[in-house]
């Protein structure tokens, strides 16, 4: 993520969001289908006026100042990434949240205190499969009573696997999609109900098919920038992940 805002600026929706969309009709733009999956999870978290809301994972911020400025709850986002956390704070500025929105560069399993809500989008599947329990008992620690959280998260149909060697290597290093038996797994050892499941079967295929015709008209950018083999690896990793979302 810190190989620079720029980069994702060029073949990212508006919002940059780098994480699966929704889409209502698979003929919408990934600005839109963007939107409507920050709608369908405000909805989901039914938010009122001064809550407080913990986002981990928080990316360039486009979730946490939507909720912010929609729904006029407190939200603080968390990220590893300096260039995601420069972001998500420009981006408050420029709404005119930065009053309601905190972007901290900080490990979740170091925060502390409690939130009425918890949101959580396209961060599980880099915590590792070692750490489930942890990422799931760290939730339940920083939920407030009568709170609950919300996790969005890349799956897969099969049962527990591996992550392909490329990905691993180039993309997402410790990087694991999980299988739905190792997430209800964990969530029973560590005691937190799962009150709703949603499954958005071919939503990341439309997502990263948006992605890959995006990145194919600035490819020469992204040459410019780095090199015609960052290029390269980069076009590999959205038609492989695209093809294999369909299938």
């Amino acid at each position: 993520y810190d190989v620079g805002n720029d980069f994702y600026r060029l073949w990212l929706d508006p919002s940059m969001n780098y994480s699966c969309a929704y889409f209502t009709h698979p003929d919408n733009s990934l600005e839109q289908a963007q939107i409507d999956k920050m709608r369908h999870i405000a909805a989901k978290l039914r938010l009122q006026p001064g809550m407080n809301v913990l986002d981990v994972g928080c990316g360039w911020g486009a979730l946490a100042c939507y909720l912010a400025k929609g729904f006029g709850v407190r939200v603080t986002g968390i990220t590893l990434s300096p260039e995601q956390a420069a972001g998500a704070k420009a981006r408050a500025a420029e709404m005119g949240v930065s009053d309601l929105v905190t972007i901290v560069e900080r490990y979740y399993r170091d925060m502390d205190g409690t939130f009425d809500r918890i949101v959580s989008v396209g961060m599980m599947e880099h915590v590792g499969i070692s750490y489930f329990d942890e990422y799931f008992r760290t939730l339940k620690r920083l939920i407030a009573p009568g709170g609950y959280g919300l996790v969005h998260a890349i799956g897969r149909m099969s049962p527990p696997g591996t992550t392909a060697p490329f990905i691993r290597k180039y993309i997402f290093p410790g990087g694991y999609v999980p299988a739905i038996s190792e997430v209800f797994a964990s969530t029973e050892r560590v005691g937190l109900w799962v009150s709703d499941c949603e499954i958005l079967r071919l939503h990341y295929y439309w997502t990263i098919k948006a992605w890959r015709e995006n990145f194919a008209k600035v490819r020469d950018q992204a040459v410019a920038m780095y090199d015609e083999r960052f290029a390269r690896m980069w076009e590999f990793y959205l038609i492989s992940v695209e093809l294999g979302f369909l299938h």
